[in-house]
């Protein structure tokens, strides 16, 4: 929730501090400093000192960044509210994934992976539904849903302490005993295997990038509304599908659902260029679709790809590198594009940005197919 809940809000916060597109993009890509944080020096933490001691620091963590998107006085506030936000958002999903699995049993790893996705999505989903709704209709725009955020929070450390049980018996106790370094890198094996399902996440990051950083430009500057609730509602749309899709196509195979995957961003994309052409929101909705059941085969299946490939003693090394991609792929194509918007327009900028997908799509899926063709002559 955490992670969209300010995307409805970027416009307004843009002409509050009048700060160009640049900033904007730089501003939320800042998120991924954070995740980059958690994933490589605190991604095991919770493993070592207990899943509550780092759960409720890390809604201390969040509600630490809320409060200042809430007080924020320039931009520079709103850089480290997104940093830290990406640092809460970082351990509370890990270390909330891995509590879920164990309060399962440990042995029902599919419905509490299950269960941790849905969860997210639907986070992801409530967030910026909620602030669009709270900005639009309340008082206090740049407030209200900071205010009704934190409550959300310390109501969930509220449960945290009370609720749910321990699962992590053996504890670290001392902080010099803490292992913290971080764990990265792709076995010479699977490189080539690899790239694949990278770029796939790679590409499909930097879709849903582009919705949670501009759309808000989208729909002023191409449809010219300014109505912050809509900005929530399509957000709402587009992981709502990715829920419905998650949970349909659960009986795909992981590279049935990548390559479906890799073949959706093509027109995901094209219809983000012909929303902005034809200013139509009924195309902008179609493409909520489109994007939301790309993300939703594309994510399952690449990262299920990714855990078949990985040695079992390497797989937390090989996983942390998949999702360093996904987190760039979420970032640096969306800079890219708040440049080129600066210096040209948005719908430049946006036709410049499908392209990049489908190269991309085009290289992972030759590359996929390569790599199946060379494992039915090996297994031959």
């Amino acid at each position: 929730m955490g992670s969209t809940l300010v995307t409805p809000l970027w416009g307004l916060f843009q002409r509050e501090f009048g700060f160009s597109n640049i900033t904007l993009t730089l501003i939320y890509a800042s998120y991924v400093v954070g995740n980059l944080v958690a994933l490589l020096f605190l991604g095991r933490i919770s493993d070592q000192v207990g899943r509550r001691r780092v759960g409720v620091p890390a809604m201390i963590v969040a509600i630490a960044s809320a409060a200042l998107f809430l007080f924020a006085r320039n931009e520079l506030w709103l850089y480290a509210a997104r940093a830290i936000s990406g640092l809460a958002v970082g351990l509370a999903s890990g270390t909330g994934t891995a509590w879920l699995t164990e309060l399962y049993g440990g042995t029902q790893r599919g419905p509490a992976t299950v269960t941790a996705t849905v969860a997210n999505q639907i986070g992801i989903a409530v967030g910026p539904l909620l602030a669009g709704a709270l900005a639009q209709y309340g008082p206090a725009p740049l407030q209200l849903p900071f205010v009704a955020y934190i409550a959300v929070l310390i109501a969930t450390a509220a449960a945290l302490l009370a609720w749910p049980p321990e699962t992590v018996r053996s504890r670290v106790t001392r902080l010099a005993d803490l292992k913290l370094r971080p764990r990265i890198g792709v076995p010479e094996s699977i490189r080539m295997p690899f790239i694949a399902p990278v770029v796939t996440a790679f590409s499909i990051f930097a879709l849903t990038g582009f919705y949670y950083a501009l759309l808000p430009n989208v729909l002023r500057q191409a449809l010219h509304d300014t109505n912050v609730a809509i900005a929530g509602a399509v957000i709402f749309e587009m992981i709502a599908t990715t829920v419905v899709v998650i949970v349909a196509a659960r009986e795909l195979t992981s590279r049935t659902a990548m390559f479906a995957a890799l073949f959706l961003i093509f027109p995901s994309a094209a219809l983000l260029i012909l929303t902005q052409s034809l200013h139509s929101m009924s195309i902008l909705l179609v493409a909520g679709v489109f994007t939301g059941s790309t993300l939703a085969l594309g994510y399952r299946g690449s990262l299920q790809v990714v855990n078949e490939l990985a040695p079992n003693d390497r797989r937390a090394e090989v996983v942390s590198s998949y999702l360093i991609a996904c987190f760039a792929g979420n970032a640096i194509p969306v800079i890219g594009v708040g440049i080129l918007a600066t210096y040209s327009s948005l719908l430049t900028a946006s036709t410049a940005f499908a392209a990049l997908l489908a190269s991309m799509a085009l290289a992972a899926l030759w590359t996929g197919a390569a790599t199946n063709r060379r494992a039915s002559v090996s297994r031959s």
